[in-house]
């Protein structure tokens, strides 16, 4: 595996699942729609521990910023 993900990509998706997460556990968000984006937000908190998202391979995307 070949990361992938810079540095501020990782930030917001940490941030994004703390968010979902608060949301959960204040009851703002229940039922179908809290599971899903809790799985989901668990996907963030791994991609972003290991700098990879498998996603971005089809998609072309990277970024991480490669010194020269």
């Amino acid at each position: 595996m070949k990361k992938n993900m810079g540095s501020e990509d990782r930030i917001v998706r940490i941030m994004i699942a703390a968010i979902v997460v608060l949301l959960y556990f204040t009851s703002v968000i229940t039922g179908t729609v809290a599971i899903i984006l809790l799985i989901v937000s668990g996907i963030f908190i791994l991609t972003s521990f290991v700098s990879f998202c498998p996603l971005y391979l089809p998609l072309g995307l990277n970024t991480l910023r490669r010194k020269k």
